[in-house]
């Protein structure tokens, strides 16, 4: 997946002459918590977030002091060295970037022109999109060996109880250093066949960990 394919095209802007005020009365009107920063010509020269615009505000001034940095043109507050994105970048490369810089958006540019917008909550739609896990389900965590074949000796299993695999995630196994943790989703509501067939084949079925069946 690419991140032209989950990102924001309507996109709300300022300029770095707009103020403190106009970002606080955006975020508010439009429900955003992140404003990119336009020049004339388009070009994205800053970001400003809601965390940004609440530093900027002491907890107490004076009304004649609030006053005056209400109306301080966001350029003062505004993030210029900022990380961009690309339309063409995969999602799980934006997300590394999201979690090694720290950061809670990204604007996406093509041809050095604002075309959208990615925020941690678009990460997470993603996510739940690509695991299946919005949808009526089932999942079934399973240790295998980290071996050639294994995860496909196990999907023959799966095939045999005509189950729709959703997604297939691989983790790394923090008690066995030569297996690792595979989370298989399937569109089913009662694995409880699918289970014992593993475990009667020998498969070590960690979650969902269901007393009765054979272990």
């Amino acid at each position: 997946m690419i991140v032209e394919q989950i990102m924001k095209t309507e996109v709300y802007t300022l300029t770095p002459e707009n103020t403190l005020n106009d970002a606080l009365n955006m975020m508010r009107d439009k429900n955003i918590r992140h404003i990119p920063i336009v020049d004339e010509e388009g070009n994205i020269v800053g970001l400003i977030t809601s965390h940004d615009v609440k530093n900027a505000l002491p907890s107490c001034v004076k009304e004649e002091d609030a006053c005056s940095i209400y109306e301080t043109p966001i350029e003062k507050f505004m993030v210029k060295d900022i990380i961009l994105g690309h339309p063409l970048d995969f999602v799980e490369d934006v997300a590394m970037t999201f979690y090694e810089s720290k950061i809670s958006c990204l604007p996406i540019v093509s041809g050095g022109k604002l075309v959208g917008i990615v925020t941690t909550s678009d990460l997470l739609n993603a996510y739940i999109e690509l695991t299946g896990a919005h949808q009526p389900s089932s999942k079934i965590d399973i240790r295998l060996k980290d071996k050639v074949g294994t995860l496909a000796d196990v999907l023959i299993l799966f095939k045999k109880h005509y189950a729709n695999v959703l997604s297939i995630l691989v983790f790394p196994d923090a008690e066995h250093e030569n297996s690792r943790i595979i989370s298989i989703r399937v569109r089913m509501m009662n694995p409880l066949p699918i289970i014992k067939d593993l475990r009667d084949h020998g498969y070590e079925v960690l979650w969902p960990n269901v007393p009765g069946v054979n272990v």
